[in-house]
């Protein structure tokens, strides 16, 4: 039996299980796009497991950057491993490294890192423990919230990382 990628606008998929987690952040994202928010934001260690190859996705998201005044935040600790992980997303990033800028957290800071994705609105995808992928997808404003304040604090103290082409003599 294969999973298929939730509806948009149906309820938030179940996270008990690290292929209900990347289902779970499929649905953040196809959520806040159908929404029309404004930024959605990704915080993650390194972003291991989340969908970002995903040809459907990156094309959704092209159509959403396109729209005025959008942003795809990254934050992350650690970007060294994107290239090999994600080359789909790091080539189709090139184009719109503008809209998508890539942050990387103060290393004092990573332990309380939370692994979620949220947007402006009211959609919020939380990972809990990567093991057994649990974790909380909520429609409920608050869980954004305490997100991107959380991110908040800690954007404050990051800088900006994982230029989109690499300087070479």
């Amino acid at each position: 039996m294969t999973e298929t990628t939730p509806a948009v606008g149906s309820e938030p998929p179940r996270m008990d299980s690290p292929a209900g987690t990347g289902l779970a952040l499929r649905w953040g994202f196809d959520s806040a796009i159908a929404q029309r928010a404004r930024i959605i934001t990704g915080v993650s260690a390194n972003f291991e497991g989340w969908p970002l190859d995903d040809v459907t996705l990156l094309s959704a998201l092209a159509g959403w950057l396109r729209l005025p005044q959008r942003r795809l935040l990254l934050l992350a600790a650690d970007y060294s491993t994107m290239s090999n992980r994600f080359p789909r997303f790091e080539q189709w990033r090139r184009d719109w490294v503008h809209a998508v800028p890539a942050w990387r957290c103060p290393q004092e800071l990573t332990k309380g890192l939370p692994e979620a994705l949220f947007d402006d609105g009211n959609v919020s995808v939380q990972l809990f423990d990567a093991g057994t992928g649990r974790g909380r997808a909520s429609l409920e404003r608050r869980h954004g919230l305490l997100l991107a304040q959380q991110t908040d604090a800690v954007l404050q103290r990051s800088e900006p990382s994982w230029p989109a082409k690499a300087l070479g003599l």
